[in-house]
């Protein structure tokens, strides 16, 4: 699903975000990225949506081979990988059902497949009632549900969600956490970088920790074990 080997990220000032990762996640797994803040975490997460392009080492996302990628190819990618991010991203002068759909009209997908996919991710995230509204007229959780509609509507086989509960206050968070473990549950490969202690403590699963740009540590039910 997810393969790094000795993958190396540096910045054109010279300094190194990742030194050396080898990791593997499987399909299905639910795996939190952790650490302390500039430890390397967001060029982990970068890299696997192709945002980033690794300096040496390879890595490979569902069957693509991303440092030899063109960048014609990157859409296919995008496809296959939703990304949900801390501030959400939203276009505030589209609707939620608007927002939504978008991510399925630029792989130019049928209009009445358009529709019934919004409509059935709008049910799953329990937003059918705020389909008209805009960004602006909805809550922090809110808007963070409709970005997880938006990641999921093209039915990727893999999330990479960067903080996604950094903005939200504790019990809108554990919401979101439930919502993304359905998700998992359902099948999709979850990647969420988080510096939220008790979630992760409390759900227990996978943990791979990043120190100076290195896995300092990877456990099947892991801890936060930071006090940051």
């Amino acid at each position: 699903m997810i393969e790094m080997q000795d993958l190396w990220k540096t910045y054109k000032n010279g300094s190194d975000a990742l030194r050396g990762i080898n990791v593997k996640i499987d399909r299905n797994e639910f795996v939190y990225i952790v650490g302390p803040s500039g430890a390397g975490k967001s060029s982990f997460m970068k890299l696997i949506y192709r945002e980033e392009r690794p300096t040496k080492g390879h890595i490979f996302v569902n069957g693509f081979n991303l440092e030899k990628l063109k960048q014609r190819k990157i859409p296919y990618l995008r496809r296959v990988i939703g990304v949900i991010f801390q501030d959400f991203r939203l276009l505030p002068r589209l609707t939620v059902y608007e927002n939504i759909a978008f991510a399925m009209e630029v792989i130019e997908a049928p209009k009445r497949q358009i529709r019934k996919r919004t409509l059935e991710v709008l049910e799953q995230v329990r937003l059918k009632d705020k389909a008209d509204s805009l960004p602006s007229q909805l809550s922090g959780g809110e808007q963070q549900r409709v970005a997880i509609a938006r990641a999921i509507v093209n039915s990727p086989a893999v999330i990479v969600a960067d903080e996604p509960t950094g903005n939200l206050d504790p019990e809108t968070s554990w919401g979101i956490m439930k919502l993304m473990e359905e998700i998992n549950f359902r099948g999709t490969t979850i990647v969420m970088a988080t510096h939220n202690r008790d979630i992760v403590n409390t759900m227990r699963k996978r943990v791979i920790a990043i120190e100076k740009g290195q896995i300092v540590r990877d456990e099947a039910r892991g801890e936060y074990g930071y006090e940051d």
